[in-house]
């Protein structure tokens, strides 16, 4: 199995090129280690490159120089259409922005990451997605659209954690949540990852999130 990997950043840089300006250094991480199956928070305020670390941490986008590593694998050193392979296989992403697809089921907005790559969804895999959709609380048959702003982010939450990927990043997933329905997210998003022992690295602004991490 893959979970459990432990991450290793070692001499990373990462900088934004405005224009008729020189590049601006975003981060500068010498060492940075997160055990496999641990829960890490990042906080700071907005424009700190929280962001853009998570991009670096999902091979997303690419340091200027240095190397993020996954367990064996260089992800700073994967062409494209390896990185991209790596992610559908091993990562699970949370986005503030739920990237959910109107006209669709919650269902079905589960289910499309693997329609990437397959013709059919294998009932197997339907019925993980259903299990997932009755862990957080949300019915599957729902157009997506018409739930809730917290039931939207849950439906997001199934949909990372379909493939039991080994590592799952979240971008600041309770920013736009009330405060009852943030904890219910923030609750279930931990509580899945212990369950599989995924790494989770969370950014936020939230202390209550924070505080239920390691």
């Amino acid at each position: 199995t893959l979970a459990g990997l432990t991450l290793d950043v070692i001499g990373l840089h990462a900088a934004f090129a405005e224009r008729g300006r020189a590049p601006r250094g975003i981060l500068d991480v010498r060492h940075f280690r997160v055990d496999g199956g641990s829960q890490l928070a990042i906080c700071g305020p907005s424009g700190s490159g929280k962001t853009t670390l998570l991009h670096l941490f999902a091979g997303l986008e690419r340091p200027q120089r240095g190397i993020v590593r996954w367990g064996e694998v260089e992800v700073s050193a994967l062409p494209d259409h390896g990185a991209d392979r790596w992610r559908r296989e091993t990562v699970g992403l949370v986005f503030q922005q739920f990237h959910l697809f109107p006209g669709l089921s919650a269902l079905d907005n589960v289910l499309l990451p693997l329609r990437f790559d397959r013709w059919s969804i294998e009932p197997a895999m339907r019925a993980r997605a259903l299990k997932l959709l009755e862990r957080v609380g949300v019915h599957p048959e729902g157009e997506v659209m018409t739930l809730s702003r917290g039931e939207q982010q849950r439906v997001a939450v199934a949909r990372a954690l379909l493939r039991g990927p080994a590592i799952v990043l979240a971008d600041e997933p309770t920013a736009s949540l009330d405060r009852e329905t943030a904890r219910i997210v923030a609750d279930l998003l931990s509580a899945m990852c212990r369950g599989a022992n995924a790494t989770l690295i969370v950014t936020t602004h939230d202390p209550a999130l924070a505080s239920r991490l390691d």
